[in-house]
């Protein structure tokens, strides 16, 4: 790990500053275009995929799925989880990270299996509308939904909390998709990883510190 130090700076420096990487993920999330977003290496150490839910994609899933850990998560508000009736996953969560995981979904309609990209997808599209009721989705499945701080990423330093800050900054509907990138190997990804694959795509990567650097920059100006 600290043989990656040195490279660590530099990386992310061809990538601009952090407001302007937070600028241009904002953007690619706008368009219906997936991010990269990096914690810090105390925490979690690794790059997930995020998506806006409202415009995922069988291809973007199909992404994640292929490229991932393959536990493809969707982040809803607390108030989209109690709409839905979704609990915690466990009564007494003693995970590291604390990481709000509820029951996982599958769409009650309009999937086979439910594992497929097209599938997931529909259950997220389920899972977003704004009409969707608890008995639209059946559980167990294969959609892991996660229950964000409503304080966000300013309150917990966590992929949860960014991706639902950075698709409301796109201004989209307040729900995203997110999985970790793995290895070809299957080990998780570090920056210099991460980076070297969102090359090869395209794809804007910033970090969990450039976002709360950001909004407690705007925080400061209101």
């Amino acid at each position: 790990m600290n043989q990656m130090l040195p490279e660590t700076p530099s990386l992310l420096a061809g990538y601009g500053t952090p407001q302007e990487r937070v600028k241009r993920a904002v953007a690619a999330l706008q368009r219906g275009e997936g991010i990269l977003v990096v914690d810090d290496e105390d925490r979690e150490n690794e790059g997930d995929f995020i998506f806006a839910a409202d415009s995922l994609t069988d291809q973007q899933m199909a992404l994640m799925i292929r490229e991932g850990s393959g536990i493809v998560c969707l982040v809803l508000t607390g108030e989209q989880c109690d709409r839905l009736n979704l609990p915690p996953m466990v009564a007494d969560n003693t995970s590291r990270m604390g990481t709000g995981f509820t029951v996982s979904i599958e769409a009650a309609h309009g999937v086979t299996t439910g594992v497929s990209a097209a599938d997931r997808v529909t259950t997220v599209k389920a899972a977003i509308n704004p009409q969707a009721r608890p008995q639209d989705l059946a559980r167990p499945g294969h959609m892991f939904p996660l229950r964000a701080h409503p304080g966000g990423v300013l309150a917990r330093a966590g992929h949860t909390e960014a991706s639902l800050d950075l698709v409301r900054m796109a201004g989209r509907a307040p729900a995203a998709v997110l999985c970790e990138l793995t290895n070809p190997d299957g080990t998780m990804a570090r920056l210099p990883e991460v980076i070297r694959f969102a090359r090869g795509l395209g794809m804007p990567v910033m970090t969990i510190a450039d976002l709360q650097l950001v909004l407690r920059g705007q925080q400061a100006a209101a």
